[in-house]
């Protein structure tokens, strides 16, 4: 990295570091200015905010290994999230925002009035907060060993008396972390590197978001998004002239890529969009990317993607945070990445192999070769900031979210209200949360190094969260939903996911999260029928202050017989988050098919009506989608 790297890395230090510390007044006063700007952000940034989020270091590496080893189809597996992110902003981020709380664990003693909620917000804090946080937020710190990697030099600055202390200390640990494991050449030398890397992205990180809370986050995430948009725009220019031209790039890998080249997909297998053209577009991996949106633990929001609607000061910004961050991370992001993917593969051909998990590091890893070998110094510190940017994107957001629930759900609530019988101080509660994003910076920092030694837990959490994706969306539109059903379902899953890897053993996890989704979800179902209905006290009181759309029926007509309307809200949001997502699915296929040279379906024998056609349907339907979504209905708040 040159002089000109080093001052545009400089740059965005002071930037976000200043966003810190500009924001450390407001964020003091209390956990609700912490935690969540004291509800006064607008649509977009909030939107703008879940996109950075998201952005994450090692997603770009993953896009480029996804579409080197099954095409651009793969990607839908991706996309599809639109239709959590749309009935989160339509459907339940009103509700989400009218309910008050701090987190999502928090829900659980509003939604549900007995001992057991109490339990399941224990369990979820701890679950939620700790363990998948920290897994999460590890794995992330992991991924950007392969970014820093080629680029910070420690050995080559710091002073080798220095230097040599710090190899010690991973020699110690006896496990390092570098892209080629043991076998990497210099493999201590190479891990110190990390170690420091790591050491110094955090450390920014850690400054500004426990110093300025959820404002600082937010304002940081907006420059870390643009910086990423350009400068993946710029590699993506860099890489496609490269390779001659858009035009080129299509004709070179119909060539390089055809039948009789032995590589596992052909030239229109790789750019195929639909799943007339992919290659291994089963019924069964079409039904895993049709509900894999629901099969998540994110399914409602659960999490900082609630957080952020929480924090918008109307139900409207709400709504627009979700169509922001739809359309910035499904569409804007992956127009960008489709030629840098697909050039890549021309910049450094594979091998004719078989796709095993050392062929796909390979491929990821392209990406970040690919920026140290093709970009000039200047546009190579914009792409390295800009990654780099990604990476405390994500970790300031899983630091934020990781601490509101232990100061909120496990510090004030057990330990404060539970256990001592006293109230927190404001002040005195934000300082708890500072801490504790020191805490969980520091467990993660402790899974680092033994993540390849727990990929079997990391699967067992992620079947989890199949299975409990659709009670947490049926307790919002559901009455008869209980705390004992989301135990259960908690429970199941826990109990299913081992003997389903071991049933479903390898690369069957398809039908692995299809039947923990169904399982789990039956078993949440029946226990709630038989356990419940919560007390009716309760229920009335979750109805009038969460106002939520769905099947209340029994309870609406208790509170309000003469405006019966959750129902049709359901129905008419749902319809919304439906067209919303076409629309933006239709403008993602025909703009990516015209950029990159997709075929049409067999089915449609001209090529050129096939994209006319997706892009006037895409954008004939947005008036539509917008009066359905946003227009006000009575009793929504403007502002808070």
């Amino acid at each position: 990295m040159t002089g000109w790297d080093w001052a545009i890395l400089a740059a965005f230090v002071i930037y976000a570091l200043q966003a810190g510390f500009r924001e450390r007044a407001a964020a003091s006063q209390n956990l609700e200015e912490y935690f969540l700007a004291g509800r006064s952000l607008s649509g977009w940034k909030a939107g703008i905010s879940m996109a950075a989020t998201q952005f994450a270091a090692d997603t770009p590496l993953l896009v480029t290994g996804l579409v080197a080893t099954a095409g651009i189809f793969a990607l839908w597996r991706l996309w599809i999230y639109a239709l959590a992110f749309l009935m989160m902003g339509f459907l339940l981020a009103p509700s989400w925002r009218r309910v008050g709380v701090l987190t999502d664990a928090e829900l659980t003693e509003v939604r549900y009035g007995h001992g057991t909620a109490a339990v399941l917000r224990g369990v979820k804090a701890i679950y939620f907060g700790t363990i998948v946080n920290c897994t999460v937020l590890a794995m992330v710190l992991l991924a950007a060993t392969r970014l820093a990697e080629p680029f910070l030099l420690w050995n080559q600055w710091l002073p080798e008396g220095v230097f040599d202390g710090f190899v010690h200390i991973v020699k110690w640990a006896g496990v390092p972390f570098t892209v080629g494991g043991l076998e990497a050449e210099n493999v201590w030398v190479r891990s110190a590197n990390n170690l420091l890397s790591i050491g110094a992205i955090v450390s920014v990180t850690v400054l500004y978001s426990t110093t300025g809370g959820l404002r600082s986050v937010v304002a940081t995430d907006l420059v870390q998004f643009g910086i990423g948009i350009v400068a993946s725009l710029a590699f993506a220019w860099v890489v496609v002239d490269h390779v001659g031209g858009l035009a080129s790039l299509t004709q070179r890998l119909q060539e390089q890529f055809a039948a009789s080249s032995g590589y596992p997909l052909t030239g229109n297998e790789l750019l195929a969009f639909t799943p007339f053209g992919a290659k291994d577009a089963t019924m069964m991996v079409l039904l895993v990317y049709g509900f894999q949106w629901l099969l998540q633990m994110n399914a409602d929001g659960t999490g900082y993607l609630a957080q952020r609607s929480m924090a918008c000061r109307s139900d409207q910004d709400a709504r627009v945070a979700a169509v922001v961050f739809t359309v910035a991370q499904v569409m804007l992001r992956s127009l960008i990445w489709l030629p840098l993917a697909l050039g890549l593969l021309l910049v450094f051909p594979p091998p004719p192999e078989t796709l095993g998990p050392q062929f796909i590091a390979a491929r990821e890893f392209t990406f970040v070769q690919g920026i140290h070998d093709l970009l000039p110094p200047g546009l190579k510190g914009l792409m390295v900031v800009g990654m780099l940017a990604a990476l405390a994107s994500t970790v300031d957001t899983h630091l934020n979210w990781g601490a509101s629930y232990w100061t909120n759900d496990l510090y004030r609530r057990f330990i404060c209200e539970g256990w001592l019988k006293r109230s927190p101080s404001p002040r005195g509660l934000v300082w708890v949360a500072r801490g504790s994003n020191l805490l969980i910076l520091l467990i993660a920092l402790c899974i680092l190094p033994w993540l390849s030694s727990i990929q079997t837990a990391w699967q067992i959490s992620l079947l989890l969260g199949a299975g409990m994706g659709v009670l947490l969306v049926l307790r919002w539109i559901w009455w008869r939903v209980t705390a004992w059903g989301e135990l259960a379902c908690i429970i199941a899953s826990v109990i299913m996911a081992p003997w389903l890897l071991w049933v479903f053993p390898g690369q069957q996890e398809e039908m692995r999260l299809l039947i923990m989704g169904i399982g789990a979800g039956v078993i949440g179902v029946t226990v709630s029928w038989f356990t419940g209905p919560e007390e009716v006290d309760r229920l009335e009181t979750f109805y009038r202050r969460a106002h939520p759309p769905g099947f209340w029926g029994p309870i609406e007509q208790l509170v309000k017989p003469e405006n019966r309307d959750s129902a049709r809200r359901l129905w008419r949001a749902m319809l919304a988050m439906g067209l919303t997502a076409f629309s933006i699915f239709c403008l993602l296929t025909g703009i990516g098919s015209w950029l990159v040279g997709s075929p049409a379906p067999e089915w449609m024998p001209w090529r050129e009506a096939w994209i006319a056609g997706l892009l006037v349907v895409g954008v004939v339907l947005c008036p539509i989608w917008i009066r359905l979504g946003f227009r006000q209905p009575n009793g929504e708040s403007r502002s808070r």
